[in-house]
């Protein structure tokens, strides 16, 4: 697992794309098999401010320079560039209680481009067709969060996936068998994505 130093020498150096590839190398999140090198440092960041979080350190000063670069960041339209890096970022400001202007344009962000379907589109543009993978990305990181479950049509998102089900290839439907617990109450990612242990 990536340390608070290696997290620190990285973002220091700007090696945004190495800090992200590090960090998501043993999450969970690796499992949606997201492009790495499309990433931005506000992806880099708020895998960051969640690795940090879950070591219990985010008295850290590194913390707050890794919140004010997500702020800094946040676009006009509330977003994060795209819907898998404003997932990310909702997540970390999301992390200790965190409260806010910017999650509340962020969830609005994620709100006005869910489709009537129940899902999210591939880009960030409302008449696209809905993208499973990009769905489920955007439900593991806030489907147990209740202001997200709030600010979105959340019924209608589990319902698409409980209906599409068959649809879906094998990938897709083992993530949503290991997301679903999740959507229905709280659960911890370890207990969704295992991770193997070392030999």
């Amino acid at each position: 697992m990536v340390t608070n130093r290696q997290i620190e020498r990285l973002w220091t150096a700007k090696g945004f794309t190495k800090l992200y590839k590090d960090l998501i190398a043993s999450r969970p999140e690796a499992a949606f098999e997201l492009d790495p090198n499309s990433t931005n440092s506000e992806a880099a960041a708020a895998l960051a401010i969640v690795r940090l979080d879950e070591m219990s350190q985010s008295y850290l000063p590194l913390y707050s320079r890794l919140i004010r670069a997500i702020l800094c960041k946040q676009q006009d339209d509330g977003g994060w560039g795209d819907l898998p890096t404003t997932a990310l970022c909702l997540r970390a400001l999301l992390a200790g209680n965190g409260d806010g202007l910017a999650i509340a344009r962020g969830l609005d962000y994620l709100a006005s481009l869910q489709k009537d379907e129940g899902i999210w589109p591939a880009l960030p543009v409302r008449r696209l067709p809905e993208d499973a993978r990009i769905s489920l990305f955007i439900l593991y990181q806030l489907g147990d969060h209740p202001r997200f479950r709030g600010a979105i049509d959340f019924s209608r998102a589990v319902s698409w996936f409980e209906s599409n089900r068959h649809r879906l290839d094998r990938r897709l439907q083992s993530l949503w068998d290991r997301i679903r617990p999740r959507c229905g109450g709280y659960t911890r990612a370890a207990e969704l994505f295992p991770m193997p242990s070392a030999a």
